[in-house]
């Protein structure tokens, strides 16, 4: 089956952000599966050509066009107009190079943006092929409920424009139980959507890593660590987790420390609030070089933590950060009600602190804190439900058949 994978944020290992893509990608190449991928271009490596270029990578053929960018999380960083000026941008060069690629077998587009949907619909069109369409994020509902889509005009033209790229789509596939309630809701019949949720790195992170150097270098010796890991953007409201910190130090909890680490719009407001607040406990972590540094980071922590603005279209969520947190044997605190809270409660591997709710927060931690029997059962079962239910492999088959069954 040859594959034409769209993903304007495809990354290896070797960067920053989501791998979901890469590693879907390379595992239907061993299963013995052709992959085209079509992605923004890496603005690390110079530019030669007039619209396109091409490599490859583990197998995966990887054609690179001009417009759009590939940092998702430094991409949090941007203005809204820039972000769109930029989502447009690839969605034309995108839709003109696939064009000229072979013909695939099926047209596989994964968002977000929702735009990416547009070359998906150009390239099933012109190469007379089915579609599947991935949703990661609910879109436009996603900014419209974080009020970056204020204009009506606007509002109304993003959900024709989902509306569109639903209905010509053969499969949708969702990653939360409630993206699929979403786009079930938007009028897709449920038989033409599966769940196949954000999966868990086993390879990389893995309770037996050892993280005593990021430990020492981030001061944390002695300490009860606290991670977010993750972009800092307008959905990520890391306010309250700061407050948390600063009730446990205004109590003396001066052995739980919290560390943030991540890009994005929203890092250099969270830096002045430590500061204003002259907060000793809370530890900014500088930007790693890959994946495998993130890996060693969440070594370093005793608990992992997902956090959301408070805003209902985010309890839909899939977050990396959370499959990782369980593939690395780490409980995990959430502020999510919904998927995310059962998650973790179902299976004791982790707690649920309610958003906006600092006070809850601080309480976990110390809970935490004071209970390692605890954190040590939570850590076995997260890793158990990493293997039991998030294996990329696993995943990655579920995938496969959704698209073999959309060449039909």
């Amino acid at each position: 089956m040859h594959i034409l994978y769209l993903h304007q944020y495809f990354v290896t290992r070797s960067g920053i952000g989501g791998t979901r893509s890469y590693e879907f990608a390379r595992r239907m190449v061993a299963e013995g599966h052709r992959v085209t991928m079509v992605t923004a271009a890496d603005p690390r490596v110079p530019w030669r050509g007039l619209l396109s270029r091409r490599h490859e990578i583990n197998g995966i053929e990887v054609v690179e066009v001009r417009g759009g960018y590939t940092d998702y999380v430094g991409g949090t960083a941007r203005g809204y107009v820039s972000r769109a000026l930029a989502f447009a941008s690839f969605a034309v060069t995108s839709s003109i190079a696939v064009l000229s690629l072979p013909r695939p077998d099926v047209v596989f587009a994964t968002s977000t943006p929702l735009t990416i949907g547009l070359p998906g619909v150009v390239a099933s069109r012109w190469h007379r092929r089915s579609m599947v369409f991935e949703v990661r994020d609910l879109w436009p509902e996603a900014p419209i409920q974080l009020g970056a889509l204020r204009n009506p005009l606007f509002r109304w033209a993003a959900r024709r424009l989902e509306s569109f790229i639903y209905a010509r789509s053969k499969h949708v596939v969702a990653l939360s139980p409630g993206m699929r309630d979403g786009v079930v809701a938007a009028g897709v019949p449920e038989d033409r959507v599966t769940v196949i949720p954000n999966a868990s790195d086993l390879d990389l992170f893995y309770p037996e890593r050892d993280g005593a150097d990021f430990r020492q270098r981030l001061g944390l010796d002695g300490k009860f660590v606290c991670t977010y890991f993750g972009a800092m953007g307008e959905a990520n409201d890391l306010i309250p987790v700061l407050q948390a910190a600063k009730l446990l130090q205004e109590r003396g909890e001066d052995d739980i420390a919290v560390v943030l680490h991540g890009n994005g719009k929203r890092r250099a407001d969270l830096e002045r609030w430590v500061r204003d607040n002259d907060l000793s406990n809370v530890v900014f972590s500088t930007q790693v070089p890959d994946k495998d540094a993130v890996a060693s980071l969440v070594a370093a922590s005793d608990v992992g933590m997902t956090i959301y603005k408070n805003v209902p279209v985010l309890y839909t969520c899939s977050p990396n950060k959370l499959f990782d947190t369980f593939a690395a044997g780490r409980p995990a605190i959430v502020n999510t009600p919904g998927w995310l809270q059962s998650l973790v409660e179902d299976n004791e591997a982790g707690v649920y602190a309610p958003p906006d709710d600092p006070e809850a927060l601080a309480e976990c931690m110390t809970y935490l804190r004071d209970h390692p029997d605890v954190v040590e059962r939570y850590g076995r079962n997260a890793r158990a439900l990493a293997e039991r239910e998030f294996d990329r492999t696993l995943l990655a088959h579920r995938l496969i058949a959704v698209l073999d069954e959309a060449t039909r």
